[in-house]
């Protein structure tokens, strides 16, 4: 699950910044709602849920507001996030963080399931057709 979160083709560079293309690392599609604390690093600049966009379909939300979302990020989809400040071409060292509350499971009587996620890459960017493959989420 882990392997595939961060794809090679899963940075692409935009005229305003970058975009990432993130895979659920989970077994089973979640709520969008489900997400929390989401963080992008790239060669070492920290951009934070109040500094990222997440697309959904052709409307954007803040990273930190997805608590507040009623979508879904199914399995096989990319979570669409952007961010500013131009990228240079070349390998490019990204992080992802965020946490994932899984309402189905508990961790003690009452209380969700909070699993931590970081994912790390070594990454190109540039204009890189994006794989069929996958879809964005919606």
């Amino acid at each position: 699950m882990l392997q595939t979160a961060l794809r090679d083709d899963a940075l692409t560079t935009t005229a305003d910044g970058f975009e990432l293309r993130i895979g659920l690392p989970w077994i089973r599609s979640m709520p969008l709602s489900s997400v929390y604390g989401l963080a992008v690093e790239v060669d070492g600049v920290r951009f934070g849920p109040e500094d990222l966009a997440v697309h959904l379909g052709v409307r954007d939300v803040l990273a930190g507001s997805l608590p507040e979302e009623h979508g879904w990020w199914f399995v096989q989809d990319r979570l669409v996030v952007a961010g500013s400040g131009r990228l240079a071409a070349g390998a490019h060292a990204v992080s992802v963080d965020f946490q994932l509350l899984v309402p189905y499971l508990q961790a003690r009587p009452g209380s969700p399931l909070i699993l931590p996620f970081h994912l790390e890459a070594e990454l190109e960017s540039g204009r890189h057709a994006v794989s069929d493959v996958t879809r964005d989420v919606a």
